[in-house]
C-alpha cells in the first residue's frame, strides 16, 4: 500500500464523516497521523486547490475541485441514469437487495447499490470486494471472459472452503459457468455467505463488462428464482434496450 495515497482518501472519508472544516490538530489528533506528515500532506492539498479555508484560520475542507474532477471522472463512466434507475426499479419490484458489479484486479467490486428495506437483507455497499469463482456476480462477470482468459483466472485463485457449497476447484468452476451460460443466468446458492442466495445477469457494455445481481436470504428467494431471472430479464430489456435472451 503506498501510504500517502492511502492518507488522501482516508482524510475525504474523515471529511465526509464530520462535513465541516477541520484544524490540523483535530486531524492529526482523530486519524492518529503525525502532526509533521498531517502538516506536510494538508499544504500540498492546499496548493494544488483540493482543500481550502472556508474563513481565516477556521481550519480546511475540501474544495469544489473535486466535485468537478468526480464529475468529469463520472461522465466517462456508467452506471448512466438509466442503469440506477434499472437498479432502483428491481429493488423495489424484488424487494431484495441489488448490485451491478465490475471486474477489479480478479475480484468482483460492486459499483452501484440499491439495499432492501427488509430488516433481514443482503448488505453491501458501493467499493466493497467478493471473491470472482464463488458468487453468482462473479460468475456472470467470468462467462464473459475468453476461455483461456477465464482459465488462467481459475488457475490463479484462492479457493477457500467459505462454506459447504464452495467450489473448490476451476473444473467445477468452469462446470458451473457452462451450465449458466445454457440457462441464460447464474445462481449463487450459499457458496460465500450462509443463508444467502444471488442470482446474476452477464450485462456486457461496450468496453466494459457488468453484472447485475439481485442477492437475498435463501428462504426469501429459493422459491422465486425463475420469476427474479425473468423479472432481470425484462427490466434490462426495458431500461437499457438490450435483449439478453436473444443477443
Amino acid at each position: 500500500m503506498v501510504r500517502q495515497a492511502a492518507q488522501v482518501l482516508e482524510l475525504l472519508e474523515f471529511f465526509a464523516q464530520i462535513k465541516r472544516p477541520a484544524s490540523l490538530s483535530e486531524i492529526s489528533e482523530t486519524l492518529n497521523w503525525p502532526r509533521s506528515s498531517t502538516h506536510n500532506l494538508l499544504t500540498t492539498l492546499k496548493s494544488l486547490g483540493y482543500l481550502y479555508e472556508p474563513r481565516p484560520k477556521g481550519g480546511v475542507y475540501p474544495s469544489p475541485r473535486w466535485w468537478e474532477l468526480i464529475d468529469t471522472i463520472r461522465s466517462g463512466e456508467t452506471p448512466s441514469i438509466e442503469m440506477e434507475n434499472l437498479l432502483e426499479y428491481l429493488a423495489s419490484a424484488t424487494g431484495e437487495t441489488t448490485a451491478l458489479a465490475a471486474p477489479n484486479a480478479g475480484q468482483v467490486m460492486f459499483v452501484g447499490v440499491r439495499e432492501s428495506s427488509n430488516p433481514i437483507r443482503y448488505t453491501t455497499q458501493i467499493g466493497n470486494c467478493v471473491p470472482m469463482h464463488t458468487t453468482a456476480a462473479g460468475r456472470a462477470l467470468l462467462s464473459q471472459r475468453t476461455s483461456a482468459e477465464r482459465l488462467a483466472l481459475l488457475r490463479r485463485a484462492e479457493y477457500i472452503r467459505y462454506t459447504p457449497n464452495s467450489l473448490m476447484d476451476p473444473d467445477a468452476v468452469e462446470a458451473e459457468i457452462q451450465r449458466s451460460i445454457e440457462k441464460g443466468w447464474f445462481l449463487g446458492n450459499e457458496e460465500y455467505s450462509p443463508g444467502l442466495m444471488g442470482v446474476a445477469l452477464a450485462l456486457p457494455m461496450p468496453a466494459r463488462h457488468y453484472a447485475l445481481l439481485i442477492s437475498g436470504p435463501v428462504e426469501r428467494l429459493r422459491s422465486r428464482v425463475d420469476e427474479i431471472a425473468d423479472l432481470m430479464f425484462a427490466a434490462v430489456h426495458d431500461y437499457l434496450a438490450i435483449d439478453l435472451r436473444h443477443p
